[in-house]
């Protein structure tokens, strides 16, 4: 079956960087080229909000908070999906997670951005 495995999170000082990595597996490289991919992040006590996505055609989004700070690009060779985050803030403290297809999530992994 699909999984996808997110890595790459940890613990960063404000305006620190870090590349989060989604790892998929059980996919077939045609169809995970057609999926869009994206991240999502959910803070304690929020609701789970997406923070960028890649649709097949090669539109992008980015939402307003993570504009000009966040990058997602993919692989779809190596069926991954990254999140560059620079100029990281504590607001963007949360659980991170990966999507493919609007289907298929990881388990996600912790950003935490503290001094």
């Amino acid at each position: 079956q699909v999984q996808l495995v997110e890595s790459g999170g940890g613990l960063v000082q404000p305006g620190g960087s870090l590349r989060l990595s989604c790892t998929a597996s059980g996919i077939g490289f045609t169809t995970f080229s057609g999926y869009a991919v994206g991240w999502y992040r959910q803070a304690p006590g929020k609701q789970r909000e997406l923070v960028a996505n890649i649709i097949n055609s090669g539109s992008y989004y980015y939402s307003d908070s993570v504009k000009g700070r966040f990058a997602i690009s993919r692989d779809n060779a190596k069926r991954m999906v990254y999140l560059q985050m620079n100029s990281l803030k504590a607001e963007d403290t949360a659980a991170y997670y990966c999507n493919a297809g609007n289907i298929f999530w990881g388990q996600g992994t912790q950003v935490t951005v503290s001094s």
